[in-house]
């Protein structure tokens, strides 16, 4: 029996409440490294390539402050409408870890940049709002390889990570379920993909979440004893990890079990957590300020012209596409969550005057997102080509069925979708006079279905519409040819 089915069989989740908190470390998009010259660029590069004293953390160094990581920081603060601090300064956290050499973490605890925000997004519940307790920055530690060589298991160190700037965001424990945790962790993302302080991948540790979850008897205000929840390498992990540990807890209180304070990972084979270690406490830390660096100013001028580069954000795009356009949330959620598909849509909108937004939206969503993300897709969209293409089939001058084809051309040729329209024929014939040479042709070779629709089969209408598309190679105003065939056929 699973976890969840012994919940289920005990109905342990409907006495509880899950009390969940969110601490997030996001990789920021710097040149260079938190506290040296070092480059940010590691990706593939060879081990230990990336690195110098001050990284290394060698005696007699001293770190110098990244002003764009700072930047980057105080722009996620006024996107989560936090406080910007005028005054903040760097603390050093104290702890031994073989990825971390001189034995601390230049980090912020007493007076981090940002605090107090908050972020709003929509769940299967409503719209849900996350209280952010801190946003501040931070050096990353080495990272430890863990392989055979020569018949022993060994760990060796790359310290090209040691130094990169981070993030970290640590919400207020307000949120309640697995889905809210997840979502939360995927409006952060597209907020710091959008404001271009992250590339947030979880996949290469640029983005890493973690959980405190607890649970208490629904009622009571007390929180349970938290257990930190670690190495959840994708959003989907993310919300099963949470909802597989707030599970483990209720089944084991209902048997009489203590909840102990440890850090658990979760194993995305078994789809369980894990015990790892005993979770520390912030006293363990030993936190103090850190000597090397003076504390960090920040003036309202600095501030006001952080500000002002600040890009549309997620939230603020969403509503003006449902409501400027008359998109639902559904489809506005699908665009804004697509970089590409946001460009293309606002591109789209921007050279075809008139283009109808609601109908552009559908392609974009549609059409596009489809052969966008096909395996070796490799093609593009012009967007004055989409919007061209998206009036003629509001206009009826071609069929969406042949519109489609126009598409899938243009995508993987770039050609223009005139010069698609002149050589294939595709303009849709809306002549009365011509449909009803092909509907006089469909009607005298098909007299079963015309006996047929005449007896009562209303379904046989279909069929006759169908031979008509394929007789004008899908070119026939389809509304238009089903009315005439009504008409004749209504009239004997």
């Amino acid at each position: 029996m699973t976890v969840a089915q012994a919940a289920g069989k005990s109905g342990a989740l409907e006495k509880y409440e899950a009390v969940i908190g969110i601490e997030i470390h996001c990789q920021l998009k710097t040149v260079s490294k938190m506290f040296c010259g070092c480059s940010t660029d590691i990706d593939g590069a060879a081990p230990n390539s990336h690195c110098c004293p001050v990284c290394l953390g060698l005696p007699g160094v001293l770190p110098t402050i990244n002003k764009a990581a700072v930047e980057f920081v105080i722009a996620t603060g006024f996107a989560i409408e936090a406080t910007v601090a005028s005054t903040t300064r760097w603390d050093r956290k104290n702890y031994f870890y073989p990825d971390l050499p001189k034995g601390y973490q230049i980090s912020q605890y007493q007076l981090p940049l940002a605090a107090n925000g908050r972020l709003t997004f929509d769940t299967s519940d409503g719209p849900f709002t996350v209280r952010v307790n801190r946003a501040h920055l931070e050096e990353d530690t080495g990272r430890l390889i863990h392989q055979d060589l020569d018949g022993r298991r060994v760990s060796l160190i790359d310290f090209n990570r040691s130094g990169m700037p981070l993030m970290e965001i640590v919400t207020e424990p307000n949120i309640r379920t697995a889905e809210q945790a997840r979502r939360y962790a995927e409006e952060l993302r597209l907020l710091m993909r959008t404001i271009g302080a992250s590339d947030a991948e979880m996949e290469n540790g640029q983005m890493r979440v973690e959980a405190n979850v607890s649970i208490r008897p629904i009622g009571r205000e007390a929180f349970g004893t938290r257990v930190e929840v670690k190495n959840m390498n994708s959003m989907r992990a993310v919300e099963r990890a949470i909802a597989f540990e707030i599970e483990r807890q209720a089944v084991a209180i209902d048997a009489g079990e203590s909840i102990h304070m440890e850090t658990r990972g979760w194993d995305e084979g078994s789809q369980s957590t894990y015990h790892m270690r005993p979770k520390e406490e912030e006293n363990d830390y030993r936190y103090f300020p850190e000597p090397d660096l003076p504390p960090l100013l920040t003036t309202p001028e600095w501030l006001a012209e952080i500000k002002a580069r600040l890009p549309e954000l997620p939230a603020t795009r969403r509503t003006r596409y449902r409501e400027a356009y008359g998109l639902s949330a559904y489809d506005a959620g699908v665009l804004v969550n697509d970089a590409a598909a946001t460009a293309l849509f606002e591109g789209a909108l921007a050279a075809g005057a008139g283009v109808p937004a609601k109908l552009l939206a559908n392609w974009v969503t549609g059409e596009y997102m489809r052969l966008a993300k096909g395996e070796g897709s490799g093609g593009s969209t012009d967007p004055a080509e989409l919007a061209a293409l998206v009036k003629l089939v509001a206009a009826g001058a071609i069929s969406g069925t042949n519109a489609k084809e126009i598409f899938a051309e243009h995508f993987a040729s770039g050609a223009k979708v005139a010069a698609i329209v002149e050589s294939r024929g595709f303009r849709q014939i809306s002549d009365a006079g011509a449909l009803g040479a092909a509907i006089d042709t469909v009607l005298a070779a098909n007299p079963a279905a015309v006996a047929d629709y005449r007896a009562g089969t209303l379904a046989a209408i279909g069929f006759l519409v169908g031979q008509v598309m394929k007789a004008t190679r899908g070119q026939a105003n389809a509304a238009m040819v089903q009315t005439a065939l009504r008409e004749r056929l209504d009239k004997v």
